[in-house]
């Protein structure tokens, strides 16, 4: 038994060896079918694909029953459909001019056109539905006590109003940092200009301390803050000094040393001087005694004598 087994075992392995070997042997190669092709036993269209041929189905009756099943004979209630043509133009129809959209010369690549077309249609389409409507009952207007449910919770609204809210907040905080920072630099320049006037003011009270020291003026007021700036000050203290007179400095000193009097404007005319003509001498004012000198009895005029006549009277002495 186990020598027919083995014996059959060897017997099937040659079997499928020769069956690989018949298909390997059945891919010819290329010298051999160019060989089978001189010869004549390769024919052209031995192996062709041919498709199958589809089979159409015009099922007629069964797309007139999709047809039916669609088609719903529906109230238009029901349906709110509407196929119009666009409405009248009245601005054409006043200038006398025919649309271009009755002529059928629409131009679907202008946009302006196209646009305008859906438009009048859509107004066509509201005047033939608005009597539709109120023929079945339909309102069109809102009632004034109407109410709407939210189509948001109050939650989700909650959550957006504190959102809104603290946008708010913000807003108001940073309008609240841009008036601090104006008010700052506002009570800056203030406090500058404080600084400023406060250094006129004791620049002015230095001057006026300086001004009584020396006796310029008498007057104290300048202790109580109501000393005046600028030129009313100074004309006011000129005023001040011709009203009262010489100032307590220059009475003193005229006390101590004495007043000297009148000192220039000696010469000056006066009413009486301009007046008084005692003093005139005719002669001398039109030069009638001759040039000047003292004359003889002789009427003659004394003349210097000469340097050596000089010298010999000064040896006689």
């Amino acid at each position: 038994m186990v020598i027919d087994n083995g014996i059959m075992d060897s017997a099937e392995e040659e079997a499928l060896l020769g069956q690989e070997s018949e298909e390997e042997n059945s891919e010819l190669s290329d010298d051999e079918l160019q060989e089978a092709f001189a010869k004549g036993l390769l024919k052209p269209g031995m192996n062709v694909l041919v498709d199958k041929p589809k089979k159409l189905v015009n099922n007629v009756e069964g797309l007139k029953q999709c047809l039916a099943d669609f088609r719903k004979d529906l109230p238009w209630v029901e349906r709110l459909d509407l196929t119009n043509l666009p409405a009248e133009d009245i601005i054409f129809q006043a200038d006398g001019k025919v649309p271009s959209q009755t002529n059928g010369e629409l131009n679907a690549d202008d946009d302006f056109q196209r646009e305008m077309f859906f438009y009048r249609q859509a107004q066509a389409t509201v005047l033939e539905a608005l009597p539709l409507l109120n023929k079945h009952g339909i309102a069109t207007r809102r009632p004034d006590d109407y109410f709407a449910e939210m189509a948001k919770s109050d939650q989700h609204m909650q959550k957006i109003r504190k959102k809104l809210i603290s946008k708010q907040m913000i807003l108001e905080k940073s309008e609240k940092a841009k008036k601090l920072r104006e008010q700052r630099k506002f009570g800056k320049k203030v406090q500058i200009e404080v600084i400023q006037k406060r250094q006129k003011e004791k620049k002015a009270m230095m001057s006026a301390v300086k001004k009584y020291q020396k006796g310029m003026t008498d007057k104290l007021d300048f202790l109580e803050g109501d000393q005046k700036s600028g030129k009313d000050s100074a004309q006011g203290s000129k005023n001040a000094l011709n009203k009262k007179g010489p100032s307590a400095k220059r009475k003193y000193k005229d006390q101590k040393f004495g007043f000297g009097g009148k000192k220039s404007g000696k010469k000056w005319n006066t009413k009486d001087s301009y007046n008084d003509v005692s003093s005139f001498r005719a002669k001398v004012a039109h030069a009638k005694g001759g040039k000047g000198g003292k004359k003889g009895k002789g009427g003659k005029q004394n003349k210097r004598p000469g340097k050596s006549v000089r010298r010999k009277m000064k040896a006689r002495s």
